[in-house]
């Protein structure tokens, strides 16, 4: 079957103009952000994107604004020819997929500044948490005040002043009809579906459910920094999700027991909890006894890999 390399665009104003011509045609667009080194979670979004809209844009770009000052972008994964390769098997059926690739979108001076990201989106030079140092003419953030505090929240500081705000540019730039968000980063898919709310955007925001590997481990880019041994030790963390949820639904309600479940089979797996929560999962605020929908989320890390990971739980009491 015959593949279709997707049309690769750097620049924000011609991406502007792609979908603009697209929309003038009467086509829908749909947005799938990424920081790419693609995985078949990523694809999947892909494909049910490709079943919404007319045409699909896949963005690939290393967000430096939700990275800290201890945080180095620099080791994040990418291969872009791979990335680019995958995109054109998804795209064999004759569908129109599109990657916005851009080099900077922190920095309005036109390059002069030194601080420079290279051209494959990833992180370059000194930049850290964006532009806190040197500046580069960015200083407008979005924040989703209540949201952003817990979680992830809580350990990453910046993550998700630098998610929000980089989600608003591409939203600002592609002008999608719908975007895709994998729930794995459930904190982040309710949090962009606020800001959305509250901000007006045009647009429907789609949570696709967590893609995992046939053993259970959900789909990560950071999968490839795991060693072999402890790839098997952080099984531990979907197999205690999945028995929390059992237990809920065998009566169960009982958060704090649930949580204690969990953080005992991470623990006798090696792992380093940085949380275990039960909260709402609207508000994501936390609960002690389960009494209506609740998602049940977990970051933990095994050896140098910080791993996230949740499952929701529907019943009622």
């Amino acid at each position: 079957m015959e593949t279709r390399e997707p049309e690769v665009i750097r620049d924000k104003e011609a991406m502007r103009r792609w979908s603009r011509g697209m929309r003038s045609q009467g086509k829908t667009i749909g947005l799938v952000p990424t920081m790419g080194f693609l995985h078949d979670g990523h694809l999947s979004l892909v494909r049910q994107s490709l079943t919404l809209s007319d045409v699909t844009v896949v963005s690939i770009y290393v967000n430096p604004g939700q990275f800290s000052p201890t945080e180095d972008l620099s080791t994040y994964p990418s291969d872009f020819s791979g990335d680019l390769a995958k995109l054109a098997a998804v795209s064999s059926s004759g569908s129109v997929i599109a990657v916005f690739n851009p080099k900077n979108l922190y920095d309005y001076d036109g390059g002069r500044n030194k601080k420079t990201i290279s051209g494959d989106g990833r992180g370059g030079g000194k930049v850290v948490s964006c532009v806190e140092e040197g500046g580069l003419g960015h200083e407008t953030w979005v924040r989703v005040e209540s949201l952003e505090k817990g979680l992830c929240g809580k350990s990453r500081p910046v993550f998700f002043r630098g998610v929000a705000t980089i989600v608003t540019k591409l939203f600002n730039i592609v002008e999608p009809d719908v975007a895709m968000f994998g729930k794995k980063d459930y904190q982040q898919w309710r949090l962009i579906k606020r800001m959305v709310r509250d901000l007006d955007f045009g647009i429907e925001i789609v949570g696709s459910d967590i893609a995992r590997e046939k053993d259970g481990l959900a789909m990560s880019s950071r999968n490839v920094h795991l060693s072999a041994e402890d790839r098997q030790r952080a099984l531990s963390i979907s197999r205690s999700l999945a028995m929390a949820k059992a237990s809920a639904e065998q009566g169960q309600t009982s958060c704090k027991e649930l949580k204690n479940m969990i953080i005992s089979e991470l623990v006798g797996a090696a792992g380093r909890i940085d949380y275990v929560e039960i909260v709402d999962q609207e508000t994501l605020q936390g609960v002690e006894d389960i009494k209506s929908g609740v998602v049940v989320c977990v970051a933990a890390w095994f050896g140098t890999v910080r791993l996230i990971d949740n499952i929701e739980i529907n019943v009622t009491v």
